[in-house]
């Protein structure tokens, strides 16, 4: 029994050196293992497309990932059209042989910078013709006889004087300005032409013009004329009376715009008048306060016009100071622009009135003209007209209420006969 009970004891302490065995020779096979997979590792590494067969994302060493986090933080701080010109710029100061000239590089950079945005009236004036537009104009000055507007930023003659230089020249509304005295550097916009055309009477200019099929064509035949400058006295607001219906001629909205149509009102209605038309074809615009106030001739009160700025949107009311609340007949054509847009959207929008001819300008946009600190200065849009309901009309215009043309034949005004006949029915009404 004692031996069978030691064969016992033997065959367990031989399956526990089995056992043990095994366990040995497992954790060896993991040792093994893990020492390969490191290995392996370390040969796969940077091999993105073994990676990426694996199920691994391409590793990066950290040296990799901190170059990374400078790249985008690079990428970051040359995001602005300073920033690269700066580094543009210091490549050739510090490397270059070659010079340039500061004044000629900074026109060069600021037009191609202007000719990439969609604002027409974005200009940089050089301190040279930034100082004659500004010019001292309190002496005695003259013009050629010519009204200007402006569309996209190119002036164009909008009204020519009877018996002026211009219209002995053959210069006709529509034209547009190309170049003054040979200078064909920039494309002329309505305060430039007007700085440069107003000087002593007696002076002579040079002045080449394009003139489009349309207003909105390309091209168009190029002629030059020599203008002699002169004083030209045009009555800006100029009245008549048909029948009951008073005719008041606004051509374009000055200082004392509103102050002279209140007169006109007033005289016109001392001599019978029971409706009015208010004429402001080919009218340019001019002063927005001009344009409020005289819109508050008709509009007891309310919103006369909304500007939307950068800020948000502020609006300019009636001021309260009614002239009259007869009948109202607006005349506009192709060539009513910006404050004189504003005053027909009011007119219109506030029921005051009945708009009669063809579709405005669209220029409902506001240009500033800031001082740089480099010299010269920058014009911009800055800010929208919007009628008191707040509707844009740049580029798209006011629609008159009644669309009527001019007609074919010469010294006809459709447009006028059908604003007077149309203010007389709304005296019957």
């Amino acid at each position: 029994m004692a031996r069978h009970g030691d064969n016992k004891q033997i065959a367990a302490s031989a399956r526990k050196a089995r056992a043990r065995n095994l366990r040995l020779m497992r954790t060896f096979a993991l040792v093994v293992f893990l020492c390969a997979a490191f290995v392996a590792g370390f040969a796969v590494r940077g091999n993105d497309a073994l990676l990426s067969s694996l199920g691994f994302a391409p590793l990066l060493e950290n040296g990799d990932s901190a170059a990374g986090t400078a790249a985008a933080k690079d990428k970051n701080a040359y995001n602005s059209l300073s920033a690269r010109v700066s580094e543009v710029e210091d490549a050739l100061a510090n490397d270059s042989l070659d010079s340039y000239d500061l004044d000629t590089a900074t026109m060069g950079v600021l037009d191609a910078f202007a000719d990439t945005t969609e604002d027409p009236y974005l200009r940089y004036y050089d301190p040279a013709r930034y100082s004659s537009l500004m010019h001292d104009s309190s002496g005695s000055y003259s013009g050629v006889g010519v009204l200007f507007s402006e569309y996209n930023g190119l002036a164009y003659a909008v009204d020519v004087f009877d018996g002026s230089a211009a219209q002995a020249a053959g210069v006709r509304q529509g034209d547009f300005v190309v170049a003054v005295d040979g200078d064909r550097g920039q494309e002329w916009s309505m305060n430039e032409v007007t700085a440069s055309l107003d000087r002593a009477e007696g002076d002579t200019v040079v002045v080449t013009w394009r003139r489009p099929a349309a207003l909105e064509a390309e091209g168009g035949e190029e002629f030059t004329t020599t203008l002699a400058c002169s004083k030209y006295d045009v009555k800006n607001v100029t009245t008549s009376l048909s029948g009951t219906v008073g005719y008041i001629k606004v051509k374009q909205l000055t200082q004392n715009s509103s102050s002279l149509v209140k007169q006109a009102l007033a005289d016109l209605g001392a001599q019978g008048a029971l409706s009015f038309v208010l004429d402001i074809r080919d009218n340019p615009g001019g002063y927005l306060t001009q344009a409020v106030d005289l819109a508050s001739l008709f509009v007891k009160s309310g919103a006369i016009v909304q500007i939307e700025t950068k800020d948000g949107k502020s609006v300019k009311s009636a001021t309260g100071s009614v002239a009259t609340d007869k009948p109202l007949v607006v005349l506009v054509n192709e060539n009513t622009a910006a404050a004189a847009e504003v005053l027909a959207a009011a007119l219109q929008e506030s029921q005051r009135a009945t708009l009669v001819g063809a579709s405005t300008l669209g220029k409902g946009s506001v240009q500033v003209v800031r001082d740089l600190s480099f010299g010269g200065a920058l014009r911009y849009t800055a800010a929208y007209y919007l009628s008191p309901q707040g509707r844009s009309f740049d580029g798209v215009g006011v629609t008159p209420d009644v669309s009527v043309g001019l007609g074919g034949d010469a010294g006809s005004d459709n447009q006028k006969n059908l604003a007077l006949e149309t203010a007389q029915s709304l005296v019957r009404e």
